[in-house]
């Protein structure tokens, strides 16, 4: 055992007490960001215009604040993007992290000198907490891999512009320069393609330990590691090769091919990052869930899903949330962001301490005949239907077809096989069982004969990549959504797949 990998040890028994410390407060620590966001926004502008002086309860804020999305807040953001201060936030920002917007085009979001420290310190306890459990360490000698955006920024008015992934490769820690890969150089390639490929020519020979990014880009970069060595599994070429950090998508849908790939089992670590805020890590391998990040300049609420679009919902505090409910997630930052709604549902999967799984978008979900379907409930009929069998997956989305040709409407799983099912009937079956015993409305409309059950699609061989190389997000930190309550990517990659 090395030097580096014993003081790694030491150091996560520090951290993970500390954690102990806020996380089994978690009233108190929310109360304690709460109060300290309010005190350090009072002079801003967007402080005065609602009146953060008379705030003294949290039922105040959510009186004063409405929830709001990136359109409600742009008029300010549009300021800061200028260069005035004390505007979201004390000062100015020191970055703004741009990410691609559904509805507003490109999102600029701002990080400040309090906030940006939590996303380098939660990935970084995220590893300490896995050394602190499992007693593993050996991987911090190895080589470590991180599939990122470039690091390239722009800047005006005083503040950097650029990708969150690539702001954050400037924070990587002394310690870990020396083992981290890829090279800046072939890390500041924007062609995602051209990138990956340089990226398997750097590292093929390498002692590679810990690898990273989302999913979808780490299975493209396995694939092509095993072109360039003649089909070796990934354990071949990389023998020390224990642990795949990812976050953005559920890993599960993925899990099989990986380890077909990899040719054996590996640790996994999820992470909940967003250019708004570091939210939740894997704080454990044996329990479900992230741990929510409760005392990183981030305040919580917490609006039942399927409440979010009436008038008025009622905004829970981390104090009143339930198991197993579905959420919509609306932070208010350090980074001046202010009843915001990201987006992103969560479930809690344990109140003490408190854990969350992302169970979907607040906007993705099928609900065209009322049955509420959410990204949850798709991954895991998947999951059950694969589970015990040769079925590989390598991608997949649903979507409604609410005119088809002849007979009930349905829902299309539009899937890119690895392996493919030895009996398709069976496998609809399991998927159509599994979604009816999740959802009651799907059971319902189903027994009503308003749906007729699941109809599974083939998409050819790197269908999914060439949809996502179409629409200009190859790489990077984007993915497919899970599903949609629409047609538009259920008939795109049909085309690309030249049906």
């Amino acid at each position: 055992m090395s030097i580096k990998s014993i003081a790694a040890k030491i150091f996560a028994r520090k951290i993970y007490n500390q954690t102990k410390v806020w996380a089994y407060k978690p009233v108190e620590t929310q109360l304690n960001v709460f109060n300290d966001l309010i005190k350090n926004a009072k002079a801003t502008e967007f402080g005065k215009d609602h009146h953060f002086d008379t705030i003294k309860t949290i039922a105040d804020f959510q009186n004063n604040v409405p929830i709001r999305d990136y359109e409600d807040l742009k008029t300010y953001i549009e300021k800061v993007k200028t260069g005035q201060e004390n505007i979201l936030w004390k000062g100015k920002p020191i970055y703004f992290a741009k990410t691609s917007g559904t509805t507003s085009g490109a999102k600029y979001i701002p990080l400040t000198k309090e906030s940006m420290p939590s996303h380098i310190k939660a990935a970084r306890n995220a590893i300490l907490h896995y050394i602190n459990e499992t007693g593993n360490a050996d991987f911090v000698d190895g080589k470590m891999i991180f599939l990122q955006g470039s690091p390239i920024l722009n800047e005006k008015h005083g503040i950097n512009f650029g990708r969150l992934s690539g702001i954050v490769a400037h924070f990587v820690p002394k310690y870990l320069q020396r083992n981290r890969m890829p090279s800046w150089e072939t890390n500041c390639i924007e062609d995602w393609e051209t990138k990956v490929n340089a990226i398997v020519d750097e590292t093929i020979k390498e002692d590679m330990s810990v690898i990273s990014g989302i999913p979808s880009w780490v299975q493209m970069y396995f694939e092509k590691l095993q072109e360039k060595s003649g089909g070796k599994k990934i354990s071949e070429i990389f023998k020390n090769f224990n642990l795949f950090i990812y976050g953005g998508v559920n890993y599960e849908p993925y899990r099989a091919k990986f380890e077909q790939i990899i040719g054996k089992k590996v640790d996994s670590i999820e992470l909940f990052p967003a250019s708004e805020g570091f939210f939740a890590y894997q704080d454990s391998q044996k329990e479900k869930g992230m741990l929510l990040l409760l005392n990183s300049g981030i305040f919580y609420e917490f609006i039942k899903a399927d409440e979010f679009f009436t008038e008025n919902p009622k905004r829970f505090t981390i104090g009143e949330v339930e198991l197993g409910v579905n959420y919509a997630l609306i932070i208010s930052t350090n980074a001046g962001l202010w009843g915001y709604n990201i987006g992103d549902t969560v479930q809690f999967t344990s109140l003490k301490p408190y854990r969350v799984i992302v169970s979907g978008r607040i906007k993705h979900y099928i609900s065209a005949f009322g049955e509420h379907v959410i990204a949850n409930e798709v991954e895991n009929a998947m999951k059950e239907a694969t589970a015990g069998t040769n079925i590989v997956i390598n991608e997949f989305t649903v979507a409604p077809q609410i005119t088809p040709a002849s007979g009930l409407p349905y829902h299309e799983w539009l899937i890119e096989f690895e392996n493919e099912p030895e009996n398709i009937k069976t496998f609809v079956e399991a998927i159509d069982d599994s979604m009816r015993k999740q959802n009651i409305y799907y059971d319902d409309l189903i027994t009503g004969n308003v749906l007729q059950k699941v109809v599974v699609t083939k998409i050819s061989k790197n269908g999914f990549q060439e949809y996502m190389k179409s629409q200009g997000k190859l790489g990077g930190q984007n993915k497919i959504p899970r599903l949609s309550n629409d047609r538009k990517i259920a008939d795109n990659l049909k085309r690309e797949s030249d049906f």
